[in-house]
């Protein structure tokens, strides 16, 4: 019988620690820090992998246009003038008023 009654303290003891450490997972994984931190994080990291991906992309596209003017002087010159705003002796740019979107502003008459 007292070995009975120890086998019964020990299988319960045994029992309501491993309910306290289910318990203990539980609250960690379902805290604040557990999952749903996990998850967020994930989230994160893919869409920092997305811009990245876009930033090498353009990045590169930007390195070849360097590369494009370095060997062509004409599309470098012609670069430069477009950004300047320059223009040669005798030539003429034509400035053209943006176009307003359809439907907007009064009817013509």
């Amino acid at each position: 019988m007292i070995f009975s009654g120890n086998r019964m303290l020990r299988r319960t003891l045994w029992l309501g620690g491993l309910a306290l450490c289910g318990w203990c997972v539980y609250a960690v994984l379902s805290g604040p820090h557990g999952i749903p931190m996990v998850l967020e994080k994930r989230r994160m990291i893919r869409q920092l992998e997305e811009e990245n991906a876009t930033l090498r992309r353009e990045l590169e596209r930007k390195r070849e246009r360097i590369r494009r003017l370095e060997g062509d002087q004409a599309e470098l010159e012609l670069e430069i003038r477009r950004r300047q705003k320059l223009l040669k002796k005798n030539e003429t740019a034509f400035i053209l008023p943006k176009a307003a979107p359809a439907g907007s502003g009064s009817p013509a008459r």
